[in-house]
């Protein structure tokens, strides 16, 4: 559709609005109307980060941080983070001693639980990531 130059006093056309799919749900322009797009499937994940960086983000140094916000990241909808410590090093910029000491002082700080220690032969660790809400500074 090429677009028109209206006169001046000239109604614009009606705007045409997509038909709905049979099933009742809006279809997105890339074909996928399946699953619903709205605030609730992203209210959780801001809370908890709204609740981190108002209250606990200036208590911490660089490395913890970084270990926290790419935790944070990669905290599936089950609430679990899969990781290795030396992946975590890599992608924060530090070394995996420091990744480890930044660990040690979340998980004593209550904002990570090690689920599962991972390891050589054993997989991927595996991290539950707490805010610290504001209410239990």
């Amino acid at each position: 559709m090429t677009p028109r130059i209206l006169a001046v006093g000239e109604e614009p056309p009606p705007l045409e609005s997509p038909s709905p799919s049979p099933n009742g749900r809006q279809r997105h322009q890339d074909g996928s109307g399946d699953k619903p797009k709205g605030k609730r499937t992203s209210r959780g994940r801001f809370q908890c980060i709204n609740a981190f960086l108002d209250a606990t983000m200036a208590e911490l140094d660089r490395a913890e941080l970084a270990v926290w916000l790419l935790l944070w990241r990669d905290t599936k909808p089950d609430g679990l983070a899969r990781t290795s410590q030396t992946d975590l090093a890599r992608r924060a910029g530090c070394n995996p001693r420091t990744v480890r000491r930044a660990l040690a002082v979340l998980q004593r700080a209550g904002l990570v639980a090690v689920i599962r220690q991972g390891g050589l032969n054993r997989g991927l660790s595996v991290y539950r990531v707490k805010p610290l809400r504001k209410n239990d500074a």
